[in-house]
């Protein structure tokens, strides 16, 4: 892999995992149209840890507020709970999935379904949301959990974890804001424990990684500051086109291919 390569892929990584349009079909779709090949399992790893520190460096008052709350009580102890509960339902699934997330999931054709399905849920759940007066520490754990099973259906590519946690958060009564903000806070535990499960599979680091990893990091931080000022005057439309742009791109090049 070469070092623009992996700026690329880094910087895709970055902004594609907290906007809401699929990091993993970005990091499939545009290897495969330029012939560069799977970057490997390590590769992914060291961008999804980029994307870690990136949620860490804005929101690591939270965390700690969070972390703090366990003995102290009150509404921070009912958020740390929160994040753990919401947490199990994708670290579980992930676990029993893996070998399918690795081969059976990974086509153009379920990426071209999970694209266009998701963004059609996501646009009714935004239109839907224009109501809704939910903050994420009034949840209770049966939202929690309701978010937390969609999260664990973004072990397919297309589906978009931070997507499909907004779109469940806005089902579930949260405002636009609070539900991207709740994703991104949820985002957190599920990316370290991927992480940290898979650093045996990392191997090698060189140059590509750390230029990778960086790039995710500097992406990343601008694409969640940038989603939650975004949010507060404008819908979801946005990402919802792209996500049915780049759904009709993949089927024109695989009817070519």
């Amino acid at each position: 892999m070469t070092i623009i390569q992996s700026i690329i892929l880094g910087i895709l990584q970055g902004f594609t995992e907290f906007l809401p349009i699929s990091s993993s079909a970005h990091l499939y779709i545009i290897p495969y149209f330029f012939n560069w090949g799977y970057q490997g399992l390590g590769f992914d790893v060291a961008l999804h840890w980029g994307t870690l520190l990136s949620v860490v460096i804005i929101f690591w008052k939270d965390y700690w507020k969070y972390f703090k709350g366990l003995w102290i009580g009150g509404i921070d102890r009912a958020m740390a709970w929160f994040l753990v509960l919401g947490s199990i339902p994708a670290a579980v699934i992930g676990f029993l999935l893996q070998g399918q997330a690795e081969s059976v999931f990974r086509s153009p054709w379920v990426i071209f379904v999970t694209l266009t399905a998701f963004a059609l849920l996501l646009w009714v759940a935004d239109k839907k949301s224009t109501q809704n007066t939910v903050n994420s520490t009034q949840l209770g754990w049966k939202k929690v959990l309701f978010i937390g099973f969609a999260q664990a259906i973004a072990i397919i590519p297309g589906v978009s974890r931070s997507g499909v946690t907004m779109t469940a958060g806005m089902f579930s009564r949260l405002t636009r804001a609070q539900a991207v903000r709740f994703s991104f806070l949820l985002s957190g535990p599920i990316i370290f424990g991927a992480g940290l499960v898979s650093i045996p599979d990392v191997g090698d680091i060189n140059t590509a990684l750390i230029v990778g990893f960086l790039a995710s990091v500097v992406s990343g931080f601008i694409a969640i500051k940038f989603l939650l000022k975004f949010i507060t005057t404008h819908s979801f439309n946005l990402f919802v086109f792209y996500r049915y742009a780049l759904a009709v791109l993949i089927f024109i090049i695989l009817l070519i291919r």
